[in-house]
């Protein structure tokens, strides 16, 4: 029982490791301009995937404020 449990301790902690090497550790929602940041730029020009719609200035401010706890006062 001991050896067993032993086996599935060592099989679950290599494909932890092997989860680990596969991960991917870029940042998904950075446009390609962005290097290595670690917060993006604001705007939708540093978005990896654009905006559908068009970009309004509340938009622009709630983003620009993120991830501050008050929202901007151009509302």
């Amino acid at each position: 029982m001991l050896l067993k449990l032993a086996a599935l301790g060592a099989l679950g902690y290599a494909g932890y490791k092997a989860y680990e090497k596969n991960q991917n550790r870029s940042q998904p929602a950075f446009a390609g301009n962005q290097g290595n940041a670690t917060v993006r730029d604001s705007g939708p020009e540093s978005m990896r995937d654009k905006p559908k719609g068009s970009w309004s200035k509340a938009d622009e401010a709630s983003d620009q404020s993120f991830p501050a706890s008050d929202p901007p006062a151009t509302y």
